[in-house]
């Protein structure tokens, strides 16, 4: 490629970022204009508005053509879309922390830069929050692709009035860091889960290490970075924030190892045309009760994705069931479906309708 070459595809790239900056201010300013109409509607307005983002975003990942991936478009509009928002209303979202948790980068990915994070000690603390309006929504961890569910997520939804707004998808990618990368290794630091995560990895290469759970990853970096016989099993954001190297990158068990988790908020979310349902059912505990319970969800053909018992905390041997189906309580066939589980449940209680979650 000539010199001359290169000089026009950068003149060409200088223009084009022009353009891009021009409607990018142009997107914004219709976002001011969007606030101030919500504004003289004279109601509470909803700023943040989950089915309108994630009609948004699968709209701009089913037109791109690359050679820009879909995932990495929808980031970057995702954050297009949180600095235009901010302009509306700046929003704060509970997180479980510290900072440098993956319930942090769930939140970022699903609400963009533009947010306020807030990091709280605990899963209580996250609902007690968004309950009491100090934060706006709150971003709580709920299942492992590998490990199952996260108990106390589900057990917290028994007590709550709150109701879930989204869910996130995150890839985890465990790394074990250290201080010094010259130092034997003689204990591991992480959370439960991620000890559990990379069981075989650690067998395999630290057969000597002792294993410690500690609240968090990001506290498992905490107390590596003071520690140099201390490896922590954390993210790049963690290693980041505590000034560690990664001695082993990636070193989960299963490559695609996925952890979701769910948007708490107060606020209904209207239909978005790809849909989830969560519910909290319970039944009494009679022969046949979950057979019966589940017969309207299949004579109505909607899809069941996940459902997980909790004892009840109500009476001794007592449990609610905790279900995820596909579509929105006010489409027509599942609005029939939970007519008919209030006629034979114990007690209905629908947690949320939201979008599925966008790459």
């Amino acid at each position: 490629m000539s010199a001359e070459q290169l000089e026009d595809l950068r003149g060409r790239i200088d223009a084009l970022d022009e353009q891009i900056q021009t409607l990018i201010n142009a997107r914004a300013e219709c976002a001011r204009e969007v606030a101030t109409v919500k504004l003289d509607q004279g109601e509470d307005p909803q700023f943040y508005r989950p089915e309108r983002e994630a009609q948004i975003l699968r709209r701009i990942s089913e037109r791109n053509a690359g050679p820009m991936p879909d995932e990495t478009m929808v980031r970057l509009f995702r954050e297009i879309m949180s600095a235009c928002l901010a302009l509306e209303k700046p929003l704060s979202v509970a997180y479980l922390g510290p900072e440098g948790t993956f319930t942090q980068a769930a939140a970022l990915k699903q609400f963009g830069h533009a947010v306020t994070t807030l990091a709280l000690d605990s899963l209580d603390d996250v609902f007690r929050e968004v309950a009491a309006g100090a934060a706006d929504y709150g971003v709580v961890p709920v299942e492992n692709s590998t490990e199952g569910v996260i108990s106390h997520t589900l057990d917290l939804f028994q007590q709550s009035a709150l109701s879930i707004c989204g869910e996130v998808e995150l890839r985890i990618h465990h790394h074990l860091l250290v201080k010094r990368g010259d130092v034997k290794i003689a204990r591991v630091l992480a959370h439960q889960q991620a000890l559990a995560q990379c069981r075989g990895w650690l067998e395999a290469n630290l057969p000597g290490a002792e294993h410690v759970a500690v609240g968090s990853n990001a506290e498992a970096a905490r107390l590596a970075s003071e520690d140099h016989t201390v490896a922590a099993i954390a993210s790049d954001t963690a290693a980041e924030l505590y000034g560690l190297v990664a001695v082993a990158q990636n070193i989960e068990d299963q490559p695609d190892n996925t952890t979701r988790f769910l948007v708490i908020g107060s606020q209904a979310v209207p239909p978005s045309g790809h849909d989830k349902t969560s519910l909290l059912v319970s039944v009494n505990n009679k022969p046949g009760a979950l057979s019966e319970l589940l017969q309207p969800i299949a004579q109505h053909k909607i899809s069941m994705t996940r459902i997980e018992s909790r004892p009840s905390r109500q009476a001794l041997w007592e449990y609610v069931f905790y279900i995820d189906v596909n579509g929105h309580r006010d489409d027509a066939g599942l609005a029939a479906a939970l007519a008919a589980l209030e006629g034979r449940a114990f007690a209905v209680k629908v947690l949320g309708s939201y979008p599925k979650a966008v790459i």
